[in-house]
This record gives C-alpha cells, sequence and structure tokens, in this order.
C-alpha cells in the first residue's frame, strides 16, 4: 500500500514536471525565441503585391505613345490536372509535348497544390483563341499582367523598352523583386521612377498547404498601389512618323528640337523598328533577331554615332574669329585651293559671302588667326595656347561633352586641345600647320547629330540654347531647372546676325549650297556638310531652323554614304520644316524624290 502511495506521488510529478517543461518550452517559442512565430506567420498569413498601373506617356498633342494593355499568364495548379489531351493543349498554347513535359514537371517540383506560371505574356490576340478552349484544361486558369504598347509604332529608339528585372536589378535595388518589369532604355528608362508608381500589399491567411482562408485582420495593414505619373513629351508624333518615312531605306538620322524651349521635336534614327517588337513573350527573340541584323536597327544613330561635322562647324569657326577680333564681318580672303581644296567659286569678300559659298580657304585663314595669334614667340607654344581658347570656345556651344539631357547614351564626341594633341605627336611638337583640318570640321573634330541639332538652336536663338530634353510635363511635377535656364555661349550675341544672314543666303540665293531646302512660302537659314568618310562615299549633312524670325523647329540631318550635304539632307530638312510648320508640303516632287531613294543598296 506504501509502494502504492509513493508511485501517486511519482507519476504526479513526473506530471506536473512534464507541464512545467511545456509551459516553459512555449513560453520560450512566443516570447524568447521568434523562429517558431515566424514559422507560424509564414504558415497562416502571407501576402500579395499588388502592382499599379505605370504611367502613360503622350506627345506633345496629347496623342498616346505609350499605353497600357493587359496580357495573360496561363497559370497551373498540378494537383486539379487530370485526363486532359497534353498533345491538343501542347497545340493550343503553341509549344512542343516536350515543352510541356517540362513545365509541368516543374510546376510539380514547386509546389503540386500552389499556381505557378505555366507560360506568360500571351497577348491579347493569342489568348482570344486560348480561351474558347480553356474550359477543357482543368486545372489551368489565366491571370491577367499589364505590358506595355506603343501605339503609334514609331520612336522605338526614344521610347525605349522594358523587360524582367535582372539579379543585378534586384541587388541594386530592393524596390524590385523576382518576375518585376523596369525600363530598360529611352523614355522607359530614364523617367523609370515616376513611371512604375508605387507598389501597394494586401495580408491573407492561408492554411498549411497553402489555400487562402481569408484577408488579415480585416486589411488593416494592407496598402494601395499608387498609380505612375503620366508624361508629356516635347516630341511630334506626326513630323516622328514622317522623318522616319523619309530616312526609309538609308542609313542616317534626323533631330529636330524646338529653340524656344529645347524640347526635342523628333528623334529619327534608320534603320529601326516598331517598338512593339519589344513587348510580351516574343521580346527575346526579337532582339535577338535585331542585334543579329547587319543594318544595326538597335543602334541609335542620333544620340550614339559620331561624325566629322564637315563645313556646317564653319558657323562656330567664323563666330569665334569675330568674337576674337581677328576679322570683322567685311574680312576677305582668296580661295587659296594650294591650301586647302575648295569647289569652284568667286572669293569671298566678307562673312557672309564666306558661309554662304562655303569656302574652304576662308575658313583656313580665319582659324590661323585664332590659334596663331602671337601670344607667344614660339610657334609651338603659341599655337598651345591658342588652340585651348579655340577648344573653350567650341565647348560653350554644346560640343565635346558639354550637353545635359534628360536621354542616356549620348556620344561626347571629341573637341581636341592641346593635351589631346599633346598624345599624339608629344609637347610643343605640333602647329596649326599639323592640326588645319579642323577649321573645315574634319581631322580630330567628332560631334554626334545630337549635338549638332542642338548647334542649329543655338543659331537660331542668336547665341544661346537650353539643354536639349524629351519632357515637356510631368504630372503633378515641375520640370527640373536644368531645362529651363538659358545656356549662353561665349560669343557675344551681337556677332550672331551676321551668321544667320549668310545661312539664309546658304539656302535662298543663287550660288548657296543649299538651294534644294528652299521652301517658297518660309524662310529657311540653314548650312551644308560633306564628312569625310574613310570607308566609302561621305556623309551628307544639313543643319537649319526656320522660320529665320521668331523660329519654330531647328534641325540636323546625317544620311550615311550619301555625299554631298546639299543632294540629300538638306531637302530632307525642308521637308520635315514645312510640315512642322504648315502640315502640308508644296513641292510633292521633291518628296517623292526623298521617298522613294534608296541609299542603302544604291551604294552597298
Amino acid at each position: 500500500m506504501k509502494s502504492f502511495e509513493n508511485r501517486k506521488y511519482i507519476i504526479s510529478f513526473a506530471i506536473l514536471l512534464i507541464g512545467v517543461i511545456f509551459i516553459f518550452r512555449l513560453f520560450y517559442m512566443q516570447i524568447i525565441d521568434d523562429r517558431w512565430k515566424k514559422r507560424a506567420a509564414q504558415i497562416s498569413e502571407n501576402k500579395i503585391t499588388t502592382y499599379p498601373a505605370r504611367g502613360i506617356v503622350f506627345d506633345r498633342n496629347k496623342e498616346k505613345l505609350i499605353a497600357n494593355v493587359v496580357y495573360y499568364d496561363l497559370m497551373v495548379i498540378p494537383k486539379k490536372v487530370k485526363d486532359i489531351d497534353s498533345v491538343e493543349f501542347s497545340k493550343l498554347i503553341g509549344i512542343t509535348i516536350e515543352e510541356y513535359s517540362e513545365r509541368m514537371a516543374k510546376a510539380k517540383a514547386y509546389s503540386y497544390r500552389k499556381a505557378s506560371e505555366f507560360e506568360t505574356q500571351i497577348s491579347p490576340k493569342d489568348f482570344d483563341k486560348i480561351a474558347m478552349e480553356l474550359y477543357k484544361y482543368q486545372g489551368f486558369y489565366e491571370q491577367e499582367r499589364t505590358l506595355r504598347t506603343y501605339p503609334t509604332h514609331i520612336a522605338a529608339h526614344a521610347l525605349g523598352y522594358m523587360n524582367e528585372v535582372n539579379s543585378n536589378d534586384i541587388k541594386k535595388n530592393a524596390y524590385y523583386k523576382p518576375r518585376d518589369y523596369i525600363g530598360r532604355s529611352g523614355i522607359e528608362k530614364q523617367y523609370e521612377e515616376l513611371l512604375r508608381g508605387k507598389k501597394g500589399v494586401k495580408y491573407y491567411l492561408q492554411d498549411a498547404i497553402g489555400i487562402k482562408t481569408g484577408t488579415y485582420q480585416d486589411g488593416k495593414f494592407d496598402t494601395t498601389a499608387i498609380k505612375g505619373k503620366n508624361i508629356t513629351l516635347g516630341l511630334d508624333s506626326k513630323i516622328q512618323a514622317y522623318g522616319e518615312q523619309l530616312m526609309k531605306n538609308k542609313i542616317g538620322s534626323i533631330v529636330a528640337i524646338e529653340p524656344s524651349s529645347g524640347e526635342i521635336l523628333a528623334m529619327v534614327t534608320s534603320p529601326s523598328y516598331d517598338p512593339n517588337l519589344l513587348v510580351g513573350r516574343d521580346l527575346g527573340e526579337n532582339y535577338a533577331k535585331l542585334q543579329k541584323d547587319s543594318l544595326k536597327p538597335l543602334f541609335n544613330r542620333a544620340t550614339s554615332a559620331v561624325y566629322p561635322p564637315g563645313s556646317t562647324f564653319k558657323l562656330v569657326m567664323v563666330l569665334i574669329g569675330l568674337q576674337e577680333g581677328v576679322i570683322t564681318e567685311n574680312s576677305g580672303f582668296p580661295c587659296t585651293k594650294s591650301l586647302v581644296g575648295c569647289h569652284n567659286h568667286p572669293s569671298a569678300q566678307n562673312v557672309i559671302q564666306a558661309v554662304k559659298m562655303s569656302c574652304n580657304p576662308y575658313f583656313y585663314y580665319v582659324v590661323r588667326r585664332i590659334i596663331q595669334q602671337g601670344k607667344h614667340k614660339n610657334s609651338f607654344k603659341d599655337a598651345a595656347i591658342g588652340l585651348d581658347i579655340w577648344a573653350k570656345y567650341v565647348r560653350s556651344f554644346g560640343l565635346g561633352g558639354t550637353l545635359k539631357t534628360d536621354f542616356g547614351g549620348i556620344a561626347t564626341g571629341t573637341i581636341p586641345d592641346k593635351t589631346y594633341y599633346d598624345k599624339i605627336y608629344g609637347e610643343y611638337r605640333w602647329a596649326y600647320s599639323t592640326i588645319y583640318s579642323i577649321c573645315i570640321g574634319q581631322g580630330e573634330v567628332l560631334v554626334s547629330p545630337f549635338e549638332m541639332a542642338n548647334l542649329a538652336a543655338i543659331m537660331a536663338n542668336r547665341g544661346y540654347y537650353y539643354n536639349p530634353h524629351f519632357v515637356k510635363e510631368i504630372e503633378e511635377e515641375t520640370l527640373p531647372q536644368i531645362f529651363t535656364k538659358k545656356n549662353y555661349t561665349l560669343v557675344d550675341t551681337s556677332f550672331f546676325p551676321i551668321v544667320v544672314d549668310g545661312m539664309e543666303k546658304v539656302v535662298n540665293e543663287s550660288g548657296g549650297t543649299a538651294r534644294r531646302a528652299k521652301i517658297d512660302s518660309i524662310i529657311v537659314c540653314g548650312k551644308t556638310g560633306t564628312a569625310q568618310n574613310p570607308h566609302g562615299e561621305d556623309h551628307s549633312i544639313f543643319i537649319a531652323f526656320a522660320p529665320k524670325n521668331n523660329p519654330k523647329i531647328a534641325i540636323a540631318v546625317y544620311v550615311e554614304n550619301a555625299g554631298f550635304g546639299g543632294t540629300w539632307a538638306a531637302p530632307i530638312a525642308s521637308l520635315m520644316i514645312e510640315k512642322y510648320l504648315t502640315d502640308s508640303i508644296s513641292n510633292i516632287k521633291k518628296e517623292q524624290r526623298i521617298l522613294d531613294a534608296d541609299l542603302i543598296h544604291l551604294n552597298n
């Protein structure tokens, strides 16, 4: 009996001890060690990220350039897939039976009971065919996702494209998670943070096998997604589309700017592509095809290509000469072809004639006076001093990488100075006679078409420019000051009207080099250029603005391997100008000549 009593106490003590241990363990798990709390939360709570609508992008006339469209992901829950004809299903969604097997195995490995992606980014057109048959296939259902569409099919390089984030994107910015999309180029990239908006979160409860059982605390901790900002560009979709028409079957670019604001009206690069090719599940395949194309349609020649400016550079040379006082507006020089080659014309008696006739020897004399001013008795040191003065002036025109803009990938070009030539020839081992080709925009001088369009805007404004930019308005935001501030060159504004008078005569008088740019109802001021090309036919160049007074458009046109600037670039620029200013074309023959020209195959 006593033994029984002892056992009773022992059992009671053991039960009490076990109870104390359990209580302590529960206390430890719930209060001290939060691993179990987190695990419980993982089982009972989950969250869904809600994505905002991405901002819409408009042109200056409020036409949609970038919009949103619903695409579809095909989801699968393996547990529910029963007795389906996998061959017919594979045909329906456009995959092989081997791909079907691989994807189903991957889905099962992820979860037998939870949904995962089976096919992604199906376009509305393609999904219409699938939707009619989808009811036959248990375990599969659609899930909407929003992707971009480019309704006008133009300006691919300006607008850019989006694709899924990669591991580097996620490392750089914690905002992004796998399967998120990011602007990869153009406006989509430059204004990513404004366009993407802000994600929201919805919390829900689920059971141990992942089935949703309800919302968490009636949505108390949920946040609403905030849609992206809408953006209006200065781009004019009509002349952008027209420019792309004119440049068909040509290699080169057009950049047009509104001088009074610095807004980019058009940025054409040719060859180009439809931006809708880089949307949806065919993005990778289409990108690879474009990348392999020998004509390089992915390459943005308007911003990333650099060329010699040719004779368009003479405008800057004569302005520096006037500012430095080494010439006056009435300075004349002989057309000495033994110094530098030139076409046949009378010797220029003043600045206006020199610009009109584009006399090479005239500018040889002008730039020699700028660089060899006698500031040092040693001619080599004198040239070094003079060249650095020259380079400082030139860079004040936004050349040589000094432009600020809202578009990535602008090539910096080259404006050589003392340091540059010292690396080539050695310190004080060169003089003007070594580098004189810079006087006519050849040799080591390189610029981008983007920079040359800005030079045209400077001439239009008689000495200043706004940093060229695409954005015109941002919803509920103000434009950065960098785009609203005037930037003056180092040349006094009083000298510009003289050179502008010369530009007028280039287009509108007999003996001018750009008679094909003439428009009867509009005074166009311009300057031709022919850039030497060691690999073939020279490049045709023209910069211009119009009208002469109160200019509305400044433009640069480069046509590769097309020869003299007045032959192709000048008429293309004039058609763009007339289309923008009047929304019509008066010279149909001029237009048809450009539209019919195939300069790619002509020179290959």
